[in-house]
Formats: structure tokens, C-alpha cells, sequence
């Protein structure tokens, strides 16, 4: 399968629905991904769901999957910059609250990277996903599209200590930063934190 996918650089994309001939695993209720020789599961039945590149991408994305996660419908644009925006303050508070768990890891003075984060336009990534996991008690997976697999990897996993199963799912394309929620047919889980 090859497929190419065109992100633009502002305002939501549409849902997009990826399936493999080969993993019909949706209709059956079965694992839908594949184990090739590298060792990674390559999933190739999701769909992407479009988040805008407004700066909160990454919190607008796990905001959506923790939605979708739960069982509650996806949030409109609206919710969905509410729920980014506190989520983001949320994180940045646990950010000070650990902050000497935290500091080593953060770009730069501390102070500094915090009062950035707080704004609502500045781009997070994995600090900001390993403290998300933690404000909100959940597993959250990241996903990159594996050209050689032709599907998607998991590139990196945060909050496994709250349980593996059913993971907030967000897709990042080609390594460049952008954001988008991802759906991977599954199980359900349990009651939202946000």
C-alpha cells in the first residue's frame, strides 16, 4: 500500500479512513495490525481525524482522543480548543508542580520555557505528552506513517503506568511536528479526566 497524505498547514482536515486489503480486522473485532520482521506492530486500518495547526495541535489532539477514548462524542472546534487549552494549563502547572523531577528535561531556563508553554500558540511535544499522561491518568501512544511498513509505528509510548490498554492515540506526520487524533478500531475504556 502506498499512500501519500497532504496535510495543510492551517484549519482541520477531514476524517480519513485508511485500510490495507489485508487487515480487515474491524468487522472480525481482531488486533488491527500486522507484525513484520523488524518487530514493530504496523497498523494499517485507522482513520486520521484533522486537527488544526493553530499551535495546540498536540493538546487539541490528545483533548480528542481522550474524548473518543471514553466513548463521548468527538468535540467540535470549539470544545476542542477549551479542552486543548486547559488541558495545556494543566500541564504546565504539573510542569511546576515537579518541577525538580522536570527541569533537566526542558529546553532552556525553566521559568522561561513554562511561561512560553503557557501561551496558547506555542507548539508542546514530548515533555508536554509525558506530563499530559500523567495530569490526566491515561496511556497516550504516538504514531509516525513507516514508509517501508506502509502503515503506521508507534514511535513512542507515555503514562504506561496507568495501564496499557486503550491508549489516547495521536498521529505525528513525518517527524515535522504537527499533530492530528487517531482512531485505531479497539476496545472501549473508562471514565474521562477531562
Amino acid at each position: 500500500m502506498n499512500v501519500k497524505l497532504l496535510v495543510p498547514n492551517q484549519g482541520i482536515i477531514p476524517k480519513i479512513k485508511f485500510r490495507a486489503e489485508a487487515a480487515q480486522s474491524a468487522e472480525k473485532n481482531e488486533d488491527p495490525s500486522i507484525n513484520l520482521p523488524h518487530g514493530k506492530k504496523v497498523y494499517t486500518d485507522y482513520s486520521i481525524i484533522g486537527i488544526p495547526g493553530d499551535g495546540r495541535c498536540l493538546f487539541r489532539s490528545v483533548a480528542h482522543g481522550a474524548c473518543l477514548r471514553f466513548g463521548k462524542p468527538a468535540p467540535n472546534e470549539g470544545l476542542q480548543k477549551e479542552l486543548a487549552d486547559d488541558l495545556r494549563a494543566r500541564v504546565a502547572d504539573e510542569f511546576v508542580k515537579r518541577r525538580k523531577e522536570t527541569e533537566w528535561f526542558v529546553e532552556g531556563d525553566f521559568d522561561t520555557y513554562i511561561a512560553q508553554m503557557r501561551k496558547p500558540h506555542v507548539w508542546g511535544g514530548e515533555p508536554e505528552l509525558f506530563i499530559a499522561s500523567h495530569v490526566l491518568q491515561m496511556p497516550i501512544t504516538v504514531y509516525m506513517y513507516d514508509r517501508d511498513s506502509g502503515g503506521l509505528i508507534t514511535i513512542a509510548e507515555y503514562g504506561q503506568e496507568y495501564g496499557k490498554e486503550n491508549p489516547i492515540k495521536v498521529v505525528v506526520y513525518h517527524g515535522f511536528g504537527h499533530y492530528d487524533a487517531l482512531q485505531i478500531p479497539g476496545k472501549e475504556g473508562a471514565p474521562s479526566k477531562l
